[in-house]
């Protein structure tokens, strides 16, 4: 049995369209009643009126009381059309003496005018006529039974509404039809996730209707980024395992050996355990890497003053200055995480080798966010520079304080479409610059 999705998307469009189409139906079919009876009221009135002017000259050349047009009007001929009631003077006379007696009212008026009758279950529309004849002002009312009129325009009314009726039910099909073809691209994409998931295909297609264009573009974003994960971690998991073999192995080794562990192995062991930690600590920084298309974001004013407050408690001995340039919003589209990961490394290097002050300038440009950290330390040989921020360097293998940090944080501005640079800072140590995109698309 068929049932019907009240909450599906056709099911609100069919509804939708065909509230429209009855509403627009029906007010047509009102307005064709409205019209059709204005028209033909006209039409009677002006054709009343031109037999009333054809009465007056007739009565003007004629000299008689009652000109020929109106006497030629039968009492049979009066019961279903035509009536007169003529004032001349203290002269009055009818078609019917009933007439004279309900129409009488009508002669006061001295105002040339169509008018509507309601007698007897009978609907007369009148025309009143004004005019002089020899020395006295006559009254002229020359009415129609507009009762048969009504009765076939109502007819013809009542046949319109059927054909009416029969083309909504066409323009509901018509519907119908329009709206599967329409949601025919939903079928498309519901297909494709389906291939998507049976890992038939690996994107969406974007061949898709103008209004669909944002959501396969987020879709497609979205499969990038898990990809994009799913690969760091697949590297970040043979990194640790390929940096963890030769250490693990050489301190089983010892430990299992039946020399004794002196002081100078011990303090070997030590470095070999410290070079584990470090690189356990740095895999699991670069596993909390969460990336652009997360739907948070940071709040500058928020998240930069509270990290520079917690390295002022760390290196209280040194002082860490924030500037802002063109800042003119707090919030960006970057996660929150990964914005306090980027800025606590720079934060973390300066205020490790700097000698006194660190200072850090945040520049937002139209799509670009700007770090700069400057610090007054050692700095690092320009042989060096290049150097900085490779993936793979252990800590004890380049220029002290800047290893594994750098390297997570390159990495970091690669996820968002930027990228670091180090240079010598006019402080006298190391700037640190790091780029973010911040437009949509960034990976």
């Amino acid at each position: 049995m068929y049932r019907i999705d009240w909450h599906s998307l056709r099911f609100r469009l069919l509804a939708w369209l065909g509230s429209v189409a009855l509403i627009v139906v029906v007010v047509t079919w009102l307005m064709h009643g409205f019209f059709l009876e204005s028209i033909a009221k006209d039409f009677l009135g002006e054709r009343l009126r031109r037999e009333a002017d054809h009465a007056v000259s007739q009565l003007g050349e004629e000299r008689s009381l009652v000109p020929e047009s109106l006497q030629s009007v039968s009492k049979s001929y009066q019961v279903f059309h035509h009536l007169y009631v003529l004032s001349i003077g203290d002269s009055v006379s009818a078609s019917d003496p009933k007439w004279q007696t309900r129409l009488s009212p009508l002669l006061a008026s001295d105002r040339d005018s169509l008018v509507e009758v309601e007698e007897g279950g009978r609907h007369l529309l009148v025309y009143r006529r004004h005019f002089s004849w020899e020395d006295s002002n006559g009254v002229l009312l020359i009415g129609e039974d507009f009762s048969q009129v009504e009765a076939g325009l109502a007819t013809l009314h009542w046949w319109v509404g059927a054909v009416a009726g029969a083309l909504l039910i066409v323009l509901i099909v018509l519907n119908m039809l329009a709206v599967n073809r329409g949601l025919k691209p939903l079928r498309e994409l519901r297909e494709q996730l389906d291939a998507l998931q049976a890992g038939q295909r690996r994107r969406f297609s974007v061949l898709v209707p103008s209004e669909l264009n944002v959501l396969v573009e987020q879709l497609n974003r979205f499969m990038d980024d898990i990809d994009s994960r799913l690969q760091h971690s697949r590297e970040s998991a043979a990194n640790l395992s390929h940096a963890l073999k030769t250490p693990l192995a050489a301190v089983t080794q010892v430990l299992r050996g039946n020399r004794p562990i002196d002081d100078d192995r011990r303090l070997k062991l030590l470095v070999r355990i410290e070079s584990i930690n470090a690189q356990l600590d740095a895999e699991l920084r670069r596993s909390r890497i969460a990336g652009p298309n997360m739907g948070r974001v940071t709040h500058l004013m928020n998240d930069s003053p509270r990290l520079i407050d917690m390295f002022r408690g760390l290196y209280p001995e040194k002082e860490f200055q924030i500037t802002y340039s063109n800042v003119d919003r707090d919030q960006i589209p970057i996660e929150p995480h990964d914005f306090s990961e980027m800025l606590g490394i720079l934060l973390d290097n300066g205020g490790k080798w700097a000698k006194y002050y660190i200072c850090c300038d945040i520049r937002l440009l139209t799509e670009m966010l700007v770090i700069t950290v400057d610090d007054d330390g050692p700095g690092v040989v320009e042989s060096d520079l290049p150097r900085l921020g490779e993936r793979g360097k252990r800590l004890d293998e380049r220029h002290p304080g800047y290893g594994l940090g750098l390297s997570i944080l390159t990495q970091l501005a690669a996820r968002y479409a930027g990228y670091a640079q180090f240079s010598h800072s006019s402080l006298g140590g190391l700037r640190a610059k790091v780029t973010l995109t911040l437009a949509e698309g960034a990976r």
